[in-house]
Parts: C-alpha cells; sequence; structure tokens
C-alpha cells in the first residue's frame, strides 16, 4: 500500500524533526511540531462526534492553520473540504448543503459571510479557538485506518450547469499527484516553495504545498498576493520556488521596486491557470536570467496534474502545455472517444493515479466525465507532430480571469433573476492584465428600463467579486441558430481588447 500524506508527515517529524515545514507571517514550524499541532487537532476532532468520512469544511484564508487543518482533518478519519473564501453566500451556502458539511473550520475575518448564510454544523470552531486547543488539549489520537481510495478532500469545481460540482479526490490520488509534480520540479528537502496563491485552490494546494511536504522542504505561505510585499518576501525568505498567474507576473514586473530585489536562492518560476503570452515569457526570462520557468496544465478533477512545459522549450513551443507528466497518459479523442491524428483538433483525456475518485453526489455527472478510467477534461486541444499538446479552446466556454475559473452560464443564470431581463449571454472579453474578464449580452424585456449600475449591483450580491461582469452591453435580441441556441461566437467579434 502505498504511504499517505499523513504518513509521509509523521515521518519526517521523526526523520528531520527540526527540518522546517512551514514559514508564515515570521513564524516558523518544524516538521515535529507541525506534525504534533495536527495531531492535537485531529485528536480534538474525533472527540466531537463526527463519523469517518464525514466531512468538514475549511474556510480559510492562508496560514499554517490551514495546512495544520488539512492534514488534521485527515489524520482523524474525516474528509476536508477547502472553500473558495472569494464566493458569495449563496455559493457557499449551496456548497454546504450539497456536501452535507457536518463540521466547520473557520477564519473569523470571514464570520460576516458566515453570518448570512442559514446552515447548522454539527460543531465548529474559529482559528482563535483552534491556536489554543492546539496549545492546551491533552486527549490522545485514535488509529484510523485508512486506505488509498477513501476519500481525503472534496473541492468544489464549477459546473457547466451552473452549479458546483464536488470533486472527491483520494489520498492516492494526493500522494500521486505530490510524487508527479515533486519529479518534474527536481524538488529536494532544501526547496523553500512560496506560495500566495489561495491555498483553497487546487493549484496552490496539491501542485506546490503536498509536493513540497513530500519531499520535506519548506512551504512558505503568503495570505494573499501583494506586488511589493510579495517581492519583498521572495527575497527574504530566499525561497526557491515560485508560483502565479499570468498577470501576477505582468504585475510583478510592472512594480516600481523589483528592482531593488535580488532572489539569491530563486530557481524556478511556475505558471498556469491561463495561457502566457509569448512577450510575457521572454520578459520573465530576461528579468531572471538565472531562473527557470516551468507551465503547468490540469485542473481539479486530475487532482490537479496533466501535462507540462518545460524551461527549454519555454520559447520555441510557445502557447503548448508541455508533454504529458510521469505516470500520466493524455489522448486527444473525436466525439466517438477515437484518438485523432497529430495536429487535429478534439477533447482532451488524461488518465493516471491522480484521477479523482468522482463527483460527490452526482453519479450521472461522474459517469459523463470518467470513462473506462479516462477523465474527460472538457478542454479542446491537439498535439503537435513532436508530441507537445496544446489548448485550442474550452469546451464548455469557460473564461479564466487571472487564474479563476469563470463559467459563463453561472453569471447568466443570475442576470435571469433580475425581472427586467429576457435573454443574456457572457463571453470572455480580452484583459491586459486579468487575460479574460466576463462581458455580459443583455436583452431587456419590452417597456422596462434597466441600467448597467443595478445590474453589476445586484451581481455583486449573487457573485464572487471575479465573476461580476466587466462590461454590460444591451441589444435588442441575442444571435441564435435555427434551434434556437445563442451563438456566442458572434458575439465575441464585438469584444475588443482592453
Amino acid at each position: 500500500m502505498t504511504m499517505l500524506m499523513t504518513d509521509i508527515l509523521q515521518n519526517y517529524a521523526v526523520q528531520q524533526p527540526e527540518g522546517i515545514a512551514t514559514l508564515y507571517d515570521g513564524k516558523r514550524l518544524t516538521y515535529q511540531e507541525f506534525f504534533k499541532c495536527a495531531e492535537t487537532f485531529a485528536a480534538y476532532l474525533q472527540e466531537q462526534g463526527f463519523k469517518k468520512d464525514d466531512v468538514i469544511a475549511l474556510y480559510t484564508l492562508n496560514s499554517d492553520l490551514f495546512l495544520i487543518a488539512y492534514i488534521g482533518v485527515q489524520l482523524a478519519g474525516f474528509v476536508a473540504m477547502p472553500i473558495n473564501t472569494k464566493l458569495a453566500a449563496p455559493e457557499v451556502e449551496f456548497i454546504f448543503n450539497h456536501s452535507e458539511a457536518k463540521g466547520l473550520i473557520y477564519d473569523e475575518r470571514l464570520s460576516e459571510i458566515l453570518a448570512g448564510i442559514p446552515y447548522s454544523f454539527s460543531h465548529a470552531v474559529g482559528f482563535k479557538e483552534m491556536e489554543k486547543i492546539i496549545e492546551t488539549y491533552t486527549g490522545q489520537l485514535r488509529s484510523v485506518k485508512l486506505v488509498n481510495g477513501d476519500t481525503a478532500v472534496v473541492m468544489y469545481t464549477s459546473g457547466t450547469t451552473g452549479k458546483p460540482k464536488g470533486v472527491m479526490l483520494t489520498h492516492q490520488n494526493i500522494v500521486s499527484t505530490a510524487e508527479i509534480w515533486s519529479s518534474s520540479m527536481n524538488m529536494t528537502k532544501e526547496d523553500r516553495m512560496f506560495i500566495c496563491t489561495p491555498l483553497f485552490h487546487c493549484a496552490g494546494l496539491h501542485v506546490f504545498a503536498m509536493p513540497m511536504f513530500y519531499q520535506g522542504g519548506t512551504v512558505i505561505i503568503e495570505e494573499a498576493f501583494s506586488p511589493a510585499n510579495t517581492l519583498k518576501q521572495l527575497a527574504t525568505t530566499e525561497a526557491t520556488i515560485f508560483f502565479g498567474v499570468p498577470s501576477m507576473y505582468t504585475i510583478i514586473l510592472n512594480t516600481p521596486s523589483f528592482m531593488e530585489h535580488t532572489f539569491k536562492r530563486l530557481r524556478l518560476l511556475c505558471y498556469g491557470a491561463a495561457p502566457m503570452p509569448y512577450e510575457l515569457v521572454k520578459q520573465m526570462k530576461e528579468a531572471f536570467p538565472n531562473v527557470k520557468v516551468q507551465n503547468l496544465y490540469g485542473q481539479t478533477e486530475n487532482s490537479p496534474a496533466a501535462t507540462s512545459l518545460l524551461d527549454k522549450d519555454a520559447l520555441t513551443k510557445i502557447g503548448s502545455v508541455g508533454k504529458p507528466l510521469t505516470q500520466t497518459e493524455v489522448r486527444v479523442v473525436d466525439s466517438f472517444g477515437e484518438s485523432v491524428p497529430s495536429g487535429e483538433v478534439g477533447e482532451i483525456c488524461v488518465r493516471g493515479p491522480q484521477v479523482m475518485k468522482g463527483y460527490l453526489r452526482n453519479e450521472e455527472e461522474t459517469a459523463r466525465t470518467i470513462r473506462d478510467g479516462w477523465l474527460l477534461s472538457g478542454d479542446l486541444g491537439r498535439f503537435d507532430e513532436d508530441g507537445y499538446l496544446y489548448i485550442v479552446d474550452r469546451k464548455k466556454d469557460m473564461i479564466i480571469r487571472g487564474g479563476e475559473n469563470i463559467y459563463p452560464i453561472e453569471i447568466e443564470e443570475v442576470l435571469y433573476q433580475l425581472p427586467e431581463i429576457l435573454e443574456a449571454a457572457v463571453v470572455g472579453l480580452p484583459h491586459e492584465v486579468y487575460g479574460e474578464v466576463p462581458k455580459a449580452f443583455v436583452v431587456l424585456k419590452e417597456g422596462k428600463a434597466l441600467g448597467e449600475e443595478s445590474i453589476v449591483a445586484y451581481c455583486r450580491k449573487q457573485l464572487a467579486k471575479y465573476k461580476v461582469p466587466y462590461e454590460i452591453e444591451f441589444l435588442a435580441e441575442l444571435p441564435r441558430n435555427a434551434s434556437g441556441k445563442v451563438l456566442k461566437h458572434t458575439l465575441r467579434p464585438k469584444v475588443s481588447t482592453h
């Protein structure tokens, strides 16, 4: 049986007790200290009446306590469920209800949003109380038999129906992904991984934090990306690896204080979640001449791990997401599931030990997404003659704004809640910083009046900030084909680059 992440951390607590596991806000935790904190918190959780496989929500900002809670929940035999803190209250409420979450671990700074959600947990713990528990609780952890196929974490990802789907990842998925990415990035225990992207996202958690723990290195946690402070911390903490979405690199390279810092140990800059323009890759390599760059591709359903474009190909295979990772097979198939020749476009499919168990309480969607062990990604792509993969389009019209996935139908459903709106369609608007932002095309009912400001104000109450339409255009009617389907491709030419 494969060693689980909980076993690996326990081993490091014994083998390298003084090795630094996490660094957050000036506070260092050794592997021995980190595991002891997780173990104590796990013992406390076991005493609260939860049953094996109960879902415990993590509604927190980035911190060392997030990772302690994440590991602690799993050690106790329960299922961790990190939640996107950028979601609006109705979106969070849906996730609580659908997952039937029994417990909640939360950051008190988010209490205001939680207060407006009518959902009852059997037990909830704020970070301040959690810190006291870790310091004073004396109960002992009861041994729990965890196996590879047990669900370790549920991560909700937006669905094409507009309702999020709970991706169930197993202990095997997590440790396999940690092994795959730590190998791809040549991580060692000497590395210091700097994370300022959200830990509630699969990338921050499973592409960077867990692989770093897998190798016994240090996870440097920053609460959020802040250009001047991130640059300062990146230099002073002597980080060796950094991850950012393309918009973050654009901002960093244009931050005045950039030239004030030297990054002595920095060896790798990773990017993903959105396409990286050739000029930006070139600027990165010029600004960091001794640092390699690496593009990463995957999705929550594959933990996420599918392909990677290494530094040697960064400027020659521009636009490519690289080649399949170790232990991973990738195919491009037609509508019948048959592989298509190089150069032809089809749906990208992934198979490997990192592919999810399925969607929580959604057998129909699971069966539609996983076929014969292959995960149908929903992305359209092609292989070139050298075996490099290129993403051509997103099958489901997904918009990626600064690394955040937005499905247009989520916004459209909110727009349709306004009684004055007859029709609505949302497409991606190119943006020089965020890559894409949502633009809404709206048709009002006859005789009705509604201004752009009113629509935006309503969306702000119902949606995460990054999903609120950047622009709204009023039309007399939406373009449709003979069967009545909206022709979004005819709306896109109306979209201008910002």
